[in-house]
């Protein structure tokens, strides 16, 4: 009787703790995913700050460099970890080569109103597009290009409208496989309010798509980068040994991007 009684204490004990960290997780997975940098840095030098509204009248700021005559604007959406400024950095080797860079912001970033969610930052995204668009500058003269989280918002503008090229980096194929794939001891797929099913949309986008990743990149192993390759057969993939989540930053990158426009767009290599 003792046994029992004591296995069902812990049984019940096991369950409530379960309950209480699925509770604690759903709850706090908005900070989680988008864990917003406190710190706000200055602005990068040769950007100016500009400011676009999105459709549920937010007013976002974001950093922006205009092209050279002729050439195209990449519109750049970074991870979640990161704010505009650090597309500054990984679009360093691309501007001398006369593109043009909307370093693309998020709600709830870098000062900027709003919460961070999926639906959200697509709203973001075409607001960005906007943006350029009411500068004469149509989606067919842009590159959009997005890195972890940001490659999520990239597919689905993509999807939307059709760039010139896309690339992503260090993407994930869906964030629920993803989050399925860290938690397999929760019910994540049920939890889960943000998504970003990219395996799904993939396809249909019609454009170039050059996909980079690290083959030592622990936070997105690269077989989700495989996946979206095998989704999207007439794309590029690129395996970056003993990279990880920080390939973006890396020059071994931008130079990959210099490479895939000047063949797959007629973009003109830098001298």
């Amino acid at each position: 009787m003792r046994l029992k009684r004591f296995v069902t204490t812990a049984l019940v004990a096991l369950a409530t703790f379960y309950l209480a960290v699925t509770g604690i997780l759903y709850l706090a997975q908005g900070p989680l995913l988008y864990p917003a940098p406190r710190a706000i840095g200055p602005s990068t030098g040769g950007f100016e700050e500009v400011r676009y509204a999105t459709s549920d009248d937010l007013l976002l700021t974001a950093g922006y460099r205009a092209p050279e005559p002729g050439r195209p604007v990449i519109v750049y959406f970074h991870g979640n970890g990161a704010d505009w400024v650090s597309s500054v950095v990984a679009t360093d080797r691309l501007v001398p080569a006369g593109y043009g860079v909307l370093a693309a912001e998020y709600r709830g970033y870098r000062g900027n109103p709003g919460t961070p969610s999926e639906e959200g930052l697509y709203r973001d995204g075409r607001a960005a597009l906007a943006f350029l668009d009411e500068r004469g500058i149509s989606p067919g003269q842009t590159i959009v290009i997005g890195n972890s989280i940001g490659s999520g918002v990239a597919v689905q503008m993509a999807l939307e409208t059709p760039p010139a090229a896309l690339v992503l980096i260090s993407p994930f194929a869906s964030l629920s496989d993803l989050v399925a794939e860290k938690f397999r001891w929760l019910p994540t797929r049920l939890l889960l309010r943000d998504r970003y099913e990219s395996i799904d949309k993939i396809a249909a986008i019609d454009a170039p798509v050059l996909i980079l990743h690290g083959d030592a990149d622990t936070l997105i192993p690269h077989h989700h980068a495989e996946r979206l390759a095998s989704a999207k057969p007439d794309s590029e993939l690129r395996i970056f040994a003993g990279f990880g989540h920080d390939l973006a930053w890396h020059p071994d990158a931008e130079e990959a991007v210099l490479d895939f426009l000047a063949r797959r767009t007629g973009e003109d290599p830098p001298e």
